[in-house]
């Protein structure tokens, strides 16, 4: 059986899935090359937020508004996470929504004709094996990207801020 017919098979629920595995998968590429691109920078970055600073403050006060200036740097490269976190919640959750579906059409198909053709039965419980399937097949993957994204923004931070700290220290 091709994929397509899985999808096909598990309904609307599927298709949904379908469509924000492709969203969040289309985040997760872009947030991994903004990292990426913000790594390449990160001197220009420390420089750039620095003499933005400079003038403000003396001492420990302009450590501390570097810090600030860098945190608010690093928070607009997590534009996109939280859909990626949505994604990876709700994946599993509309997972068991078809299930709960395909078990209640299953119970359906028994109520109205028996189990007279297992065939009409096994109909419902396909569509709730392939829904949890796909739930979990979508979860996942965002799961683990989001914690590498965060992980990857937190040591970036971190890293921005010695970068400065250094920096600081040599002037």
């Amino acid at each position: 059986m091709r994929l397509i017919d899985y999808v096909n098979q598990g309904g609307s629920i599927t298709w949904i899935l379908v469509i924000m595995n492709i969203i969040g998968l289309s985040l997760i590429l872009w947030r991994f090359w903004v990292i990426w691109d913000f790594k390449k920078k990160i001197s220009a970055v420390a420089d750039g937020i620095l003499g933005e600073v400079g003038s403000q403050g003396k001492g420990a006060d302009t450590y501390a508004l570097a810090k600030e200036f860098a945190s608010s740097k690093v928070a607009d490269l997590e534009y996109g996470m939280i859909m990626i976190r949505i994604i990876a919640t709700i994946a599993p959750l509309l997972g068991l929504l078809g299930t709960v579906v395909g078990i209640f059409e299953a119970f359906q198909v028994i109520a109205s004709k028996g189990l007279d053709n297992p065939g009409d039965f096994a109909s419902g419980i396909s569509l709730a094996l392939i829904t949890t399937i796909a739930g979990l097949i979508v979860a996942i993957p965002h799961y683990i990207a989001h914690n590498l994204l965060t992980g990857q923004l937190d040591r970036l931070e971190s890293g921005l801020e010695k970068d400065m700290l250094s920096k600081l220290a040599r002037k």
